[in-house]
């Protein structure tokens, strides 16, 4: 109708005419709708009395689909009240819906979903969605072994010192900084992975996997780098990508890196910057040996004479608990926000890892030390295969001195706490991005079981 009255100046009164002639037919057909369908309602009606109280629709809902019902009638569904059921096309698929909401609970013998049609339908859609799910992982494994150590990208538009001009240099800074990156290409340990620029030969970006033994096992950070016109005469600004947390003396949250090779702190001979020695490479290596260290509370200052006492001891482990609650909300950070052109390292390394970090989790909840070995018969209970080993492997571990295992109840139950929540937030990440978990959901839902 709204194609007939385009135009006032086109016939407006025919339009009016049409208007009123539709308006009429409609409310004779709608009569007649009402008339015929209080035997179809009343059928409806009785047939329902069967569901329980908890299955009954929402009254509103009903009287405004019941409303629509009228509005929406045409020529078609009149003529199909009154008997008129030639237009009728059986629709196999919706059918079969129906009947799939209508037995959806039921249990039905075996052999029987082998003949309905809905359940056919809905084992392809499974068998798609598990199809989907293993290429999605396939393509996650496939990024992260293909990922470099070291790689030249084009430019970084999040890094830190993207806005900060490294203004007027010279053809020795362009050859120098070419230096440093062959040797980070050749040199580079397993557990560093860098990236530099080519539009931005004065930016650079590492990511560093922190040592086993240590709170910051099996995380990933990542710090960026900028040369400036005086590289190498002075060293290079380095920032540490904190998301905010303070997980060492020597890593600030507000990013600042406290070394000595970077005049960021003092030191003598070799630990200082020396412009015709001191490579990006060795801070790199630095920061990975001297700051993601065993015990990084005697790091700061004043503490190190402490170590060999039973006090300094307890805060070390202590200082190691809130350190590993860190770096777990690191690796979530990292997660959801992964630092540009490390996307792919960050989903392959925590997919790859993840199981193991959980169980150190799990391990640690037991009472453990943080950073202390996670016993080879949990790896084994782990391994997602449900085998556990046969082997008392857990007496090669060395136990560590009862005092310090053994903490006071507050702070136990403060890290405790804690701890048990980041479990879950790491266990949710780490399934998305297809780690082995199933372990621990296995748990996680028997926990949830309600006593036999």
């Amino acid at each position: 109708m709204d194609t007939e009255c385009r135009g006032p100046q086109q016939g407006g009164s025919s339009c009016w005419a049409t208007g009123a002639a539709a308006w009429s037919s409609s409310q004779q057909k709608r009569q007649r709708c009402e008339g015929s369908s209080s035997d179809q309602v009343g059928s409806s009606t009785s047939a329902s009395v069967q569901m329980s109280e908890s299955e009954l629709p929402d009254t509103d809902y009903a009287e405004n689909e019941e409303e629509d019902y009228y509005m929406d009638d045409d020529d078609d569904d009149c003529d199909d009240e009154n008997g008129d059921d030639s237009e009728y096309e059986f629709d196999e698929a919706d059918f079969n819906q129906q009947l799939a909401d209508r037995f959806d609970d039921l249990d039905l013998p075996p052999g029987v979903e082998a003949t309905v049609p809905w359940l056919q339908k809905l084992a392809a859609n499974d068998e798609q969605d598990g199809a989907s799910d293993e290429l999605v992982e396939d393509e996650i494994t496939k990024k992260y072994k293909a990922f470099q150590q070291f790689y030249t990208v084009q430019n970084f538009s999040d890094h830190h010192y993207a806005n900060k001009s490294v203004g007027k240099t010279s053809r020795e800074w362009a050859k120098r900084i070419q230096h440093d990156w062959k040797l980070l290409e050749k040199d580079l340990p397993a557990s560093i992975f860098v990236r530099v620029a080519e539009d931005r030969m004065d930016l650079l970006r590492a990511a560093i996997i922190g040592p086993k033994g240590t709170p910051y096992h099996d995380g990933l950070f990542f710090f960026d780098a900028h040369f400036t016109s005086n590289y190498p005469s002075e060293p290079p600004l380095v920032y540490y990508h904190s998301g905010g947390l303070r997980l060492n003396p020597n890593l600030y949250n507000c990013g600042k890196v406290c070394l000595s090779l970077l005049g960021t702190w003092s030191g003598s001979g070799c630990e200082k910057w020396n412009s015709a020695h001191s490579t990006m490479l060795q801070v790199l290596v630095s920061i990975q040996a001297l700051i993601l260290n065993e015990k990084p509370y005697f790091n700061e200052p004043g503490y190190a004479g402490s170590a060999n006492t039973a006090t300094g001891q307890q805060h070390s482990v202590e200082y190691n608990k809130t350190t590993f609650l860190h770096s777990c909300r690191t690796m979530l950070y990292s997660l959801r926000r992964p630092p540009e052109h490390f996307g792919d390292l960050v989903a392959g390394h925590f997919r790859e890892r993840g199981r193991t970090i959980l169980a150190a989790c799990k391990h640690y909840l037991e009472g453990n030390m943080v950073g202390s070995e996670v016993p080879e018969e949990e790896e084994a209970e782990y391994d997602g295969t449900g085998a556990s080993s046969s082997s008392s492997s857990s007496s090669s571990v060395p136990k560590k001195q009862e005092v310090l295992r053994v903490d006071p109840l507050g702070r136990r139950t403060q890290f405790t706490d804690n701890l048990k929540t980041l479990f879950e937030d790491l266990l949710m990440e780490f399934n998305v991005k297809g780690a082995d978990t199933r372990k621990f959901l296995e748990d996680k839902v028997k926990k949830n079981l309600p006593a036999a």
